[in-house]
C-alpha cells in the first residue's frame, strides 16, 4: 500500500513514517503543500494522509485543488482542529475521514485499512492518472510498464517513473525539480543533478522510438513526437 503523508512537524512526519512502514505500507512524505500536490498528482498514491497546518498552501487548499484536477484518492485528514466545523469543511471539502490529533497509532491503522478496503469493495482499483498516447507511446495505468506500438520498453523502475511523469503532459515542458519529486520521492540525501542521469539515460531508450526527449535551459524537459 502506498501512502502520501502530508505533514510538516518534522518529529510526527518521522514518526507516523516509521511506525507505518513497519506495518507494511510504503511512505512518501511532504512538509509543503504545493509540493505535495505535485507529488501527489507524479505518483498517485493508494491513500493520502493530509495535515491542514501547512506552510505556504495549507491543506483544505490542497485539497480542493487535488479534487479539481481529477485526484480521487482517498483522504484522511489529520489535524489539530477538532472542532464539528472544521470537520464539515475538511468533509465538504473532499475529505474521506477525518481524525483529530493526538490520536492513536492504532486507530490510524485501522482507519487507513478500513479506507482502502472499502474503496476495493466498491470495486475501485487504486486512483491513477491515466496518461493519453502519444506518438505511439502509451502508459499502462495498472502496470505501470510503457508501451510503443504495443510493444513494452525495456526500462529502468526510475526511467519509466520519469517517462510517465512527462507523458501526462507530452508536448510541454516540465520543471526538473517536480520531475526529480516524481522519480526521487523521500530521498533527501540526492541531488538536484540526479534527474540529468535519468533522463539522459531514458534518451537513450527513447532513440528508436523517434521520440526525442528535449532538454528547454531554465524550464526543464518536454516528449517531442518525431517529424512527419
Amino acid at each position: 500500500m502506498k501512502v502520501l503523508l502530508i505533514e510538516d512537524d518534522p518529529t510526527l512526519q518521522a514518526t507516523l513514517q516509521r511506525t507505518l512502514e513497519r506495518r507494511g505500507m510504503r511512505v512518501v512524505t511532504c512538509g509543503d503543500g504545493a509540493r505535495a500536490l505535485e507529488r501527489w498528482q507524479a505518483a498517485v498514491p493508494d491513500v493520502v494522509l493530509l495535515d491542514l497546518s501547512l506552510p505556504g498552501l495549507d491543506g483544505l487548499k490542497v485539497l480542493e485543488r487535488a479534487r479539481a484536477e481529477g485526484l480521487t484518492t482517498p483522504v484522511i485528514v489529520l489535524t489539530a482542529r477538532g472542532t464539528i466545523g472544521d470537520r464539515i469543511i475538511g468533509l465538504n471539502t473532499g475529505a474521506d475521514d477525518y481524525l483529530p490529533k493526538p490520536f492513536d497509532l492504532d486507530e490510524l491503522d485501522a482507519r487507513i485499512r478500513a479506507l482502502t478496503r472499502r474503496q476495493a469493495q466498491a470495486g475501485h482499483s487504486a486512483p491513477t492518472l491515466v496518461a493519453p498516447e502519444f506518438a505511439g507511446l502509451r502508459s499502462d495505468p495498472d502496470s505501470g510498464a510503457v508501451y510503443f506500438r504495443g510493444e513494452a520498453l525495456e526500462l529502468a523502475p526510475r526511467e519509466a517513473t520519469l517517462l510517465r511523469t512527462l507523458l501526462q503532459r507530452p508536448g510541454h515542458a516540465q520543471a526538473k525539480e517536480r520531475l526529480f519529486e516524481a522519480v526521487f520521492p523521500g530521498h533527501p540525501e540526492v541531488q538536484l543533478e540526479a534527474i540529468e542521469v535519468v533522463a539522459y539515460r531514458l534518451r537513450k531508450r527513447l532513440a528508436p522510438t523517434g521520440v526525442q526527449l528535449v532538454t528547454l535551459r531554465g524550464l526543464g524537459y518536454l516528449l517531442k513526437a518525431p517529424a512527419e
